[in-house]
């Protein structure tokens, strides 16, 4: 009992600086736009998710056009009187020119969105949020390494139809493990049960620790075949909390 108790209070000591470094302020509202002719695309993080906003149509885009829809331009021909040429010979008769009469030319209106009216939306992604996993599964042996991993993938791939464009998000995530007992780890794989080692650590002492993973999301977003870094990053924060036992005494003859 003297043992847990320090220790406890010495391993939300040690979380406390990544918890706060998890908790400062996220950006909120770090644009990466993309504006054609066609829509304007942005792509941002607020409040620890993934926006993807989308609009065409505004009032800024159809100032662009004319106020109005244009009006069919036609073509008008004056229709000249025919001439009559008399000569003093009576036989003949009078030479009439041949009118010809064009028809009117009529110029096709473009269709194009109304003044004032716009197509707007806007979507939230949430990432996934990992768990914690170790082995051995039950206590754990002090001087004993642990080997820890998390079910997040490598990369987070999602594909999003919006007002009739398609925006492609790509985002990878890096980690920072703290173990509890003063031991951090930063890597960028989510690490695997044995075989895989890459992420282990071991316990001196007996007690109970609380360990964190904390996953930070970051990357790109393509739109019209052009990629964009993703400004700011998406957080999340795993939690665990791990029994250390001492090793059975074994005296021998």
């Amino acid at each position: 009992m003297q043992t847990l108790l320090p220790t406890r209070v010495f391993s939300i000591l040690l979380i406390c600086p990544v918890l706060l470094l998890a908790s400062l302020a996220q950006p909120e509202k770090a644009v990466a736009a993309d504006c054609t002719d066609s829509a304007c695309i942005d792509v941002y993080v607020l409040d620890g998710r993934l926006v993807i906003e989308a609009h065409k149509g505004s009032a800024s885009a159809s100032s662009k056009t004319s106020s109005s829809t244009p009006k069919p331009v036609v073509k008008t021909t004056r229709i000249p009187k025919p001439k009559v040429t008399v000569h003093a010979v009576a036989t003949k008769k009078a030479a009439v020119k041949k009118i010809v009469i064009r028809k009117p030319v009529v110029r096709k209106a473009i269709p194009t969105l109304a003044p004032g009216v716009s197509l707007n939306d806007k979507l939230t992604k949430l990432l996934p949020t990992a768990s914690i996993a170790k082995q051995p599964t039950g206590n754990v042996l002090a001087d004993v390494a642990v080997i820890y991993w998390c079910n997040l993938p490598r990369v987070f791939n999602t594909k999003v139809a919006i007002i009739g464009e398609v925006i492609d998000v790509t985002m990878r995530a890096s980690f920072i493990w703290s173990f509890g007992d003063g031991g951090f780890y930063t890597t960028t794989t989510p690490g695997g049960p044995y075989p895989s080692q890459e992420i282990m650590h071991t316990y001196t002492n007996p007690g109970t620790y609380l360990v964190t993973m904390l996953a930070t999301w970051g990357g790109t977003w393509t739109h019209n075949g052009v990629a964009r870094a993703i400004s700011g990053e998406v957080r999340k924060i795993s939690v665990k909390t791990i029994h250390v036992v001492s090793a059975p005494t074994v005296v021998a003859n």
